[in-house]
């Protein structure tokens, strides 16, 4: 007898041939392409929600500031030159004051009150640095290095750098004027330009000029802001320097004459790369220590660090005078097409590079100011709704939403 084995059903496996496996890679390549693009606007919508939260949390510290000591805190304080000691010669930041207002109340501490250690933050030193610490460019005070994150925009890709002073992306607003704004008639001794003898840069004179939320070495008040809370910019970002000594929204070029000059003129002066948008000429007197770049120290509360003005439109240019010392300082950021600005109620808005700027070819007010008896002492701003809002109590009617 014979067996038959049954038969054994099977079933040939056929795989991809080499052009349909191109297909469709090509067919993911196309995917990939059409959401990268999508993935990254996500992702930078998300950068700038974090960022619009900052402000807000900044806006509730300085409103509760606000309410415990009547005023809000004052840019370019501190301990003035002059005394017993190491000292910070009147220039801390505004953010300083504002740390026990936004949950940072072990960082204050540590600033209000002597500090004994090294940066290392462990190896003991005599004597201790004193109650509010040195001036805010000193490298081996550990409060400086650190980084508060509720300074630093999500959208910023400047990193900290070990044993440097960290970051704020974050500026008081100091209006639409020039003149004598980095100590706004007070030296750092503490003495005024007429006890000092420097009569043309007395608290009288140049007081008229702090138009701003912010006025160097003086306390403003909510009780100041005669246009409004609500019409008031109060802060606004500030890019920090990468290191691109070129690029115009963070880097700073010199220029004795800048309060002297229409906020235009660096446009036709040759200042700028006509072939490179963004970017100054090669030729352009830069600052080009990257410490003293845009937003690169949060403690100092000097302009270059801490501060903008409301003339140039955001993301525009920067030029100071000096290092230190006062100029255009425009509002800028790494957000597409604009800047978060904080107004004086509390709410954060996102203003465009396109916002009105008015007159830009219009000195600042301040002194010199060319066909002007009155200097502008009063006047409503020139540069349109964008120095309208810098201004606290200039009674500018801002008639269109920004």
């Amino acid at each position: 007898m014979t067996f038959s084995r049954p038969p054994i059903a099977h079933r040939l496996s056929r795989g991809f041939t080499l052009v349909e496996l191109l297909v469709v890679i090509a067919i993911i390549g196309v995917l990939v392409g059409l959401l990268l693009p999508a993935v990254q606007s996500a992702r930078e919508a998300a950068r700038r929600m974090s960022c619009s939260n900052n402000f807000k949390q900044i806006g509730l510290g300085l409103h509760n500031y606000e309410s415990a000591y009547n005023r809000l805190p004052m840019n370019a304080g501190g301990t003035k030159s002059g005394g017993s000691g190491p000292n910070n010669s009147l220039w801390l930041s505004w953010t300083i004051g504002v740390l026990p207002f936004i949950e940072q109340q072990g960082l204050w501490e540590q600033i209000s009150n002597p500090y004994g250690f090294e940066r290392d933050r462990v190896t003991p030193i005599t004597p201790p640095y004193p109650s509010m610490g040195p001036p805010p460019w000193e490298e081996f005070y550990a409060p400086w290095l650190t980084q508060v994150q509720t300074y630093r925009c999500p959208s910023d890709p400047a990193q900290i750098v070990a044993g440097k002073v960290a970051f704020s992306n974050y500026a008081a607003c100091a209006g639409d004027a020039i003149k004598e704004q980095h100590h706004s008639g007070i030296w750092h001794d503490g003495r005024t330009g007429s006890e000092g003898g420097w009569s043309s840069w007395s608290v009288e004179n140049v007081g008229r000029w702090g138009r701003g939320a912010f006025h160097a070495r003086h306390f403003t008040r909510f009780r100041d802001f005669q246009d409004g809370l609500s019409n008031t910019i109060m802060c606004g970002e500030n890019a920090a320097d990468i290191g691109q000594q070129r690029e115009v929204i963070t880097t700073c070029l010199i220029d004795g004459d800048v309060e002297r000059r229409s906020p235009n003129y660096y446009e036709t002066s040759g200042a700028l790369d006509p072939d490179r948008p963004g970017y100054w000429a090669e030729s352009a007197t830069l600052d080009n220590n990257l410490n003293h770049g845009r937003g690169r120290r949060w403690s100092d509360g000097r302009p270059q660090s801490s501060v903008i003005v409301t003339i140039r439109p955001p993301n525009s240019y920067n030029v100071v005078e000096n290092h230190g010392s006062r100029g255009l300082l425009s509002a800028s950021s790494r957000h597409a097409g604009g800047v978060h600005v904080l107004m004086g109620d509390g709410a954060v808005k996102f203003i465009t590079e396109s916002i009105d700027s008015g007159d830009q070819t219009h000195v600042p007010y301040g002194e010199p100011n060319p066909g002007s008896t009155d200097l502008g002492a009063g006047r409503a701003s020139p540069y349109g709704v964008w120095g309208a809002l810098g201004t606290k109590a200039s009674r500018e009617v801002i008639s269109e939403e920004f």
